[in-house]
């Protein structure tokens, strides 16, 4: 399976239709915890499945067993904790949901399935730690950032 990831802030939505296009993407995991925000613009909840849909022939799935809880979101918006806390903080709630066990079997019939959140790119955003954290735990999972 291959696993790609990618944030829509600083993309046209004809980039970033054209770029899932590309990657042949057949299965989004929107693991934003809020995805009906005025600031999403294209990848707005309801708006987002439709056009991936449409011009993708792509699935949707808000995935918030991915999401930062709010607690820790706002701690790093608001500057109350580091990236390295962020980090450490978001990692042990991913390894306790336990989710990434499963991921390859829950999504067994997609080859191609893309994480989204919102930052422009992977480095420090949740995306590439859930990444990661599910490619450790699952050796046929090959990640890819777009």
């Amino acid at each position: 399976m291959n696993l790609y990831t990618v944030g829509f802030t600083k993309k046209s939505a004809k980039f970033f239709f054209e770029l899932l296009k590309k990657n042949e993407i057949e299965l989004l995991l929107d693991i934003r915890l809020n995805n009906k925000s005025q600031l999403a613009g294209f990848t707005k909840g309801e708006d987002l499945c439709y056009f991936l849909s449409e011009i993708c022939n792509c699935k949707y799935q808000h995935c918030l067993e991915y999401a930062p809880t709010k607690d820790i979101l706002d701690g790093y918006k608001k500057k109350s904790i580091s990236w390295d806390e962020y980090e450490e903080m978001y990692t042990n709630l991913i390894l306790k949901r336990g989710d990434y066990k499963n991921f390859c079997s829950k999504f067994a019939d997609f080859q191609n399935v893309c994480l989204l959140c919102s930052e422009p790119t992977a480095a420090q955003c949740h995306r590439r730690l859930a990444a990661e954290i599910i490619s450790q735990n699952n050796p046929q999972v090959i990640v890819r950032h777009i």
